[in-house]
C-alpha cells in the first residue's frame, strides 16, 4: 500500500506491511490473553513448538506465531500409577532425562528428540514399534488441557474417548494445548541387531518383518542398494543397556554426516565423486555406529539428547506413509524412482533415507496408520538446489503407491490427495473445528486447504 509522503517533495513511500507477530508465554495467563477476542491478537493465531515441520503446518505469514517453549515444565511424575505431567514446551529430551532417574522411560523410541510434548501430540511423532505398540507418542496421551480459540479453558480426558482422539494430532487448529498427562513405564531393555542386505533381499524379507514381533528401523542407500536394518525385540534378560553407544550413534547418523556431507557438496566440484565419496562415508558410518557395541538399549538409552531443531542440522526432509502389506514392491519402485530422478535431472539425495514400521493405529482420528500398518520412510538431504522438483515427483510417487501424506512433514502434498486419504475421518475433525473454532481464529491458510 502507498502512503502520500507529508514533505514536500509530493514524492510515494511503501508504507511497510506487518509481518507476522511472535508471542511466548510463561504461564497460563499469559497464553489465555493471547487468545482472548479482547486483546485484538493479529489473526491467525498459530501454536509452534520446536519447529521441525517440513511444511507451513505451523506458520503463516501474517498473524501471530504463538510460541509454546516457554511453557516447559515437568509438573508431576507419578511412579506408582506410571504417569507422567508435562507442559506444552517440555522438550522430549529433557523428559526421558527426568523419567529415567526415577526408573521410567516413554513407551515408544522417538526421533528428533529435539520436539516439544506439545509437538510430539499435535502432529505425528513416531519410531520404531515393538509389539502391538503403534509407536506414536501421542497414542499414549490420557489427559490434555486447552485454551480454546475464543480464550476459554478445556480439559479432555481418556472419559471422552472419542474427542480425545480428535485433540491428539489436531495440529493445534481445535485448541492450543498447554499440558499433557501421558502413560509412561519403567525402563525396559531390548536387544538390537544389525544387518546389511540389498534392495531385493530387503524386499523379501520386509513383509515377515511387518508381521512379526519385531520393531525395525532402517536407513535405505537407493544408490548403493544397500539397506542397513536395525532389528529390536524384548528379551527376558537382554542384558545391560549403556548410553554411551547410542549417543554415539546419534552423532555420527544426525550431527556428523550432515556436515560433512555440506563440505563435500562445497568443496568437490565432480559429481561422480562426490558422491561416490558421499555414499562410501555413509556406509562407512552405518558399520561403525551399527556396531556389536549397540546390541541392548532401552527407550531411555537410545533417546537423542539434542535440544536442536532438524533445520538446524542442515538438512531438509520430507516423510510419506506407505501400506506394509505393498511394502516390498515399493521399496524397489523407490530405487528406481531415485535412480532415474538422478539420471533425468542430476540431483540426488546425500543423506540415506530412514524408514520405520507404524502398526496399526486407532487412538488418532487422524493417525496416519488408521486403517491399516504402514511403513514410513523420510527421504533427506542437505542439498537444496533441486530439492524443491524432487519432493514433487517424491509426492506423485507417493500418490501413486497409496502413500499417506503428513500434514506436517510431507512435501509437495496436494490438499485433494489429504482430503480423499483421511476422508469421512477429516469430515468429523472439521466438523468439530468449526465448532470450537467458529471464527477460524486458529485455521491458518495453509490448513484451511484441509480443516475448513
Amino acid at each position: 500500500m502507498f502512503a502520500t509522503d507529508l514533505k514536500k517533495t509530493g514524492s510515494y513511500r511503501l508504507r511497510k506491511t506487518a509481518g507476522p507477530v511472535t508471542r511466548k508465554p510463561t504461564n497460563l495467563k499469559q497464553l489465555r490473553k493471547v487468545l482472548d477476542p479482547a486483546v485484538q491478537t493479529p489473526l491467525p493465531v498459530r501454536p509452534r513448538g520446536a519447529g521441525t515441520a517440513s511444511t507451513d503446518c505451523n506458520v503463516s505469514g501474517a498473524g501471530t506465531t504463538l510460541k509454546t517453549t516457554g511453557l516447559d515444565r515437568i509438573v508431576h511424575i507419578d511412579v506408582y500409577n506410571h504417569t507422567v505431567t508435562a507442559q506444552a514446551g517440555v522438550r522430549l529430551a529433557t523428559l526421558v532425562r527426568e523419567l529415567a532417574e526415577h526408573g521410567l522411560e516413554l513407551v515408544g523410541g522417538y526421533d528428533l528428540q529435539g520436539r516439544t510434548v506439545g509437538g510430539a501430540i499435535s502432529a505425528p511423532c513416531f519410531g520404531p514399534c515393538i509389539g502391538s505398540n503403534g509407536g506414536y507418542f501421542s497414542s499414549q496421551v490420557i489427559a490434555m488441557k486447552f485454551v480454546r480459540a475464543d480464550g476459554e479453558l478445556l480439559k479432555v480426558d481418556q472419559d471422552q474417548k472419542n474427542l480425545l482422539a480428535a485433540f491428539r494430532t489436531s495440529f493445534g487448529a481445535l485448541g492450543v494445548l498447554y499440558e499433557a498427562t501421558m502413560h509412561v513405564r519403567p525402563i525396559r531393555n531390548f536387544t538390537a541387531s544389525h544387518r546389511r542386505v540389498t534392495i531385493d533381499k530387503f524386499s523379501a524379507v520386509v513383509d515377515a518383518l511387518s508381521n512379526g514381533d519385531v520393531g525395525f528401523k532402517f536407513y535405505l542407500m537407493p544408490y548403493r542398494d544397500r539397506v542397513y536394518l536395525d532389528l529390536r525385540r524384548y528379551d527376558t534378560d537382554p542384558g545391560n543397556a549403556f548410553k554411551v553407544p547410542w549417543k554415539l550413534k546419534d552423532w555420527g547418523e544426525s550431527t556428523v554426516l550432515p556436515h560433512v556431507f555440506k563440505s563435500l557438496n562445497r568443496v568437490v566440484p565432480f559429481q561422480s565423486v562426490r558422491y561416490r565419496l558421499i555414499d562410501s562415508i555413509s556406509e562407512a558410518t552405518q558399520g561403525i555406529v551399527n556396531s556389536r557395541l549397540v546390541n541392548t538399549g532401552s527407550n531411555a538409552t537410545l533417546q537423542s539428547n539434542r535440544n536442536k531443531q532438524a533445520g538446524a542440522r542442515g538438512c531438509l526432509y520430507s516423510t510419506w506413509c506407505f501400506p506394509a502389506a505393498n511394502f516390498s514392491v515399493i521399496v524397489k519402485a523407490y530405487r528406481e524412482l531415485c535412480v532415474s530422478t538422478y539420471e533425468r535431472s542430476r540431483y540426488r539425495c546425500d543423506m540415506p533415507a530412514v524408514g520405520f514400521h507404524l502398526c496399526r493405529d486407532t487412538t488418532s482420528l487422524l493417525s496416519p496408520s488408521f486403517d491399516e500398518s504402514m511403513v514410513a520412510i523420510t527421504t533427506a538431504s542437505t542439498q537444496g538446489k533441486g530439492w524443491e522438483d524432487f519432493v514433487i515427483d517424491l509426492a506423485d510417487f507417493a500418490e501413486k503407491w497409496g502413500g499417506t501424506p503428513l500434514i506436517s512433514e510431507s512435501r509437495a502434498l496436494r490438499a485433494e490427495h489429504v482430503i480423499q486419504t483421511y476422508s469421512r475421518r477429516l469430515d468429523f475433525f472439521r466438523r468439530l473445528r468449526r465448532q470450537l473454532d467458529p471464527d477460524n481464529r486458529l485455521l491458518s491458510p495453509f490448513l484451511a486447504q484441509f480443516c475448513q
